[in-house]
């Protein structure tokens, strides 16, 4: 062999190892995109696919009771909790009990008076917190009661978050006197404190 073709089958042998190490370097990165693309893309601690919780799953809610009444306007009340990392929203609440239900805030008008009305965007309950609704606050309003609601009987309701999950609950319905706000919506004005029995034995003033 002479000495041109050995220092070309140098200059050859120079050039596959170069181009091999190239290409193995190549892979090594493809194989390291891929394998970063697959942990994100894949589970996370919110769900499969990166999905979040439906909010109805951090919900639940303690302590909730009804407005006993003969006709017209009922509440509910209890604690509401989100253990979960985001706030929710509640945006609506239904039941076989009232053909139309809004979810109420009361606050003071301009003449002092304390009056119920529908909460724009529904009720915030705060990532790992607790929202109360109770008799001058905030509470799920019953406009239209179907039946009498009576002392000792069981109303289910049915609460759409945000997220269109559902939450349900029963709450026993209690006797009480209080809660005498008046609601206003449009041109009425209507008075949901027509029980004439005692507070419940929580005592509770509305």
């Amino acid at each position: 062999m002479n000495l041109l073709t050995l220092r070309q089958s140098k200059t050859q042998s120079k050039t596959s190892t170069v181009t091999s190490i190239r290409s193995g370097v190549v892979l090594a990165a493809v194989a390291l995109a891929l394998a970063g693309c697959g942990t994100t893309a894949g589970a996370s601690p919110d769900g499969a696919d990166g999905a979040a919780e439906p909010a109805a799953q951090n919900v639940t809610l303690a302590d909730g009771w009804v407005k006993a009444g003969d006709s017209g306007m009922s509440a509910a009340f209890g604690e509401l909790t989100n253990a979960g990392p985001d706030d929710v929203t509640v945006v609506s609440a239904t039941t076989e009990a009232s053909s139309m239900l809004e979810l109420h805030e009361t606050v003071e008008n301009e003449s002092g008076e304390m009056i119920m009305r529908e909460i724009e965007g529904g009720f915030v309950i705060p990532a790992g917190d607790t929202l109360t609704l109770a008799p001058g606050g905030s509470h799920i309003m019953l406009m239209d009661l179907t039946d009498p609601l009576e002392a000792g009987e069981e109303v289910t309701f049915t609460l759409t978050f945000a997220d269109d999950s559902t939450y349900e609950f029963t709450a026993p319905v209690k006797d009480y006197s209080g809660a005498n706000e008046n609601y206003v919506g449009g041109d009425a004005e209507m008075d949901m404190g027509d029980a004439d029995s005692d507070a419940d034995s929580t005592g509770t003033d509305g």
